[in-house]
């Protein structure tokens, strides 16, 4: 496909969503027996590692590919041509949904297109594995949710720490009870990053990519940054920031361990985007608490090392990817790759060895094998609420406003393990030497949780409440009814 053929194809699609959509489901029956035709949507980096994983799945064929730049399109088309193997390719995802001879969609776009593409192919009768978050917001994640329902299809979230064994047992025997009565939570992610860089006029978008298409339902902006892939994670009309991108798996990780399958009373957010003098919106340090009852959740995330001049990032009772469930006796420190439990005292207990939840997208094709929805590891319910509470997290964030140390402790109250928390960020932030007069500290309110209506309470629900959904650009958007 040369670049005249991709944007034609692009364009011709674009007068409308694809007139299948309005229609009933009308997937095929897959037997056991039968191959299931399978789309990739999405794969400069993900996305790639999925079309391995379910090219060398038995039974399933990689019968699409479909991608907004032409360069990584053609990249990954050439490795079937190299081995012999047919494959489609498209330009457009709503040609690909309305292919018929496609059975399930492999989306690894960027966050703001996950739902939207879902849905549409949802509508379409075909089934989905939808990489995390699964929404770019609460409202049409629930969306997402109905159209699965409603087309009673198959949809897996990519959170794949539920698949890893070693977590899958570690998080049996927490809540078997041997450790006695959970008491909290703690999920976090530490990884290293960069700064991305700072550009005061619009960037040249790359000739081989459909910026339009890439843009999707989000506003068409000039592109102010020197990266257009991977970066948009920090810009808040594309991406959730590491809350959204890496947090979410502690999020889920931790909610599944303390076995809360809901939303939680309240949640507050502070942090900031410390010592990165670039075009990023979204925080590089970032705690969030969630108020549960009984065991309430710490989740945070941290972009800058140990200390100013190192490359080595902190930890938590030797934890820097993973989570701390502390128990009456003893607690797990582990995650993906699995863990240990150990004593009050820190002593070891027992080992739960883990493979990284390497046979997620398995779980998957043997779910739409059995056309039931309980045999998902991540049912698209678990990767909705997950995914919410991120959103919430990164809405009380945005709500917040520059605050001192001292009142932010304030803030938080009694919650012995936030304010613990709170300690060791200020400690964090001055081994880096950050100058909160330069760079500030954010504190978000506590909001007030509608779980039953997933809207907010309370002082803030006004300003909390119109972050719960987004305008979307036409026609990429997201129907009230699914």
């Amino acid at each position: 496909m040369n670049r005249r053929q991709f944007l034609k194809s692009s364009v011709l699609a674009g007068a409308g969503t694809v007139s299948a959509l309005s229609c009933a489901s009308r997937s095929r029956i897959i037997g056991a027996n039968d191959e299931i035709r399978v789309a990739a949507v999405g794969f400069r980096s993900k996305g790639a590692q999925h079309i391995e994983v379910f090219h060398g799945l038995p039974g399933v064929r990689v019968a699409a590919l479909c991608e907004v730049d032409e360069e990584i399109l053609n990249r990954e088309a050439a490795k079937f041509r190299e081995r012999g193997e047919p494959v489609e390719t498209y330009g457009d995802v709503r040609r690909v949904i309305d292919n018929k001879e496609i059975d399930a969609l492999v989306v690894a776009a960027p966050n703001h297109w996950h739902s939207l593409i879902a849905i549409w192919a949802l509508q379409a009768g075909k089934d989905v594995y939808v990489e995390k978050p699964v929404s770019h917001n609460i409202w049409e994640g629930r969306k997402l949710v109905e159209a699965a329902r409603k087309y009673k299809r198959i949809v897996q979230a990519g959170t794949q720490n539920r698949s890893d064994t070693g977590l899958r047992a570690a998080v049996a025997y927490i809540q078997e009870g041997n450790l006695g009565k959970i008491l909290w939570g703690y999920g976090l992610w530490y990884k290293r990053r960069q700064n991305i860089g700072l550009v005061r006029e619009p960037q040249k978008v790359p000739e081989t990519l459909n910026y339009d298409l890439w843009t999707g339902p989000a506003p068409l902006v000039p592109l102010m940054r020197q990266e257009l892939h991977y970066d948009w994670h920090w810009f808040w009309s594309f991406g959730n920031g590491d809350m959204g991108n890496l947090g979410v798996h502690q999020i889920d990780d931790c909610r599944w361990a303390v076995g809360q399958s809901g939303y939680p009373r309240r949640v507050m957010s502070f942090g900031g985007r410390f010592g990165f003098d670039d075009n990023g919106e979204t925080p590089n340090t970032q705690i969030t608490l969630f108020d549960y009852t009984p065991a309430p959740l710490i989740i945070e995330v941290r972009n800058l090392p140990m200390k100013k001049g190192v490359r080595v990032m902190d930890h938590l009772r030797g934890v820097r990817a993973g989570n701390i469930i502390q128990c009456e006796n003893g607690y797990f420190a582990g995650g993906r790759g699995g863990g240990w439990i150990y004593d009050n005292d820190g002593v070891k207990i027992k080992q739960f060895p883990g493979d990284g939840g390497g046979d997620h997208q398995a779980n998957f094709i043997a779910a739409v094998r059995s056309r039931k929805e309980k045999d998902l590891r991540a049912d698209v319910f678990e990767g909705h609420i997950s995914s919410a509470l991120c959103h919430l997290a990164n809405i009380s964030y945005r709500l917040g406003s520059p605050v001192t140390p001292e009142q932010l402790g304030r803030d938080i109250g009694g919650y012995e393990q936030a304010q613990g928390a709170l300690d060791r960020f200020r400690a964090h932030l001055e081994a880096n030497e950050i100058d909160l007069g330069k760079y500030p500290l954010i504190s978000g309110p506590w909001l007030q949780v509608d779980e039953e209506n997933e809207r907010l309470t309370g002082p803030f629900a006004e300003k909390a409440n119109a972050h719960l959904r987004r305008q979307y650009r036409s026609p990429f958007v997201v129907p009230e009814k699914v």
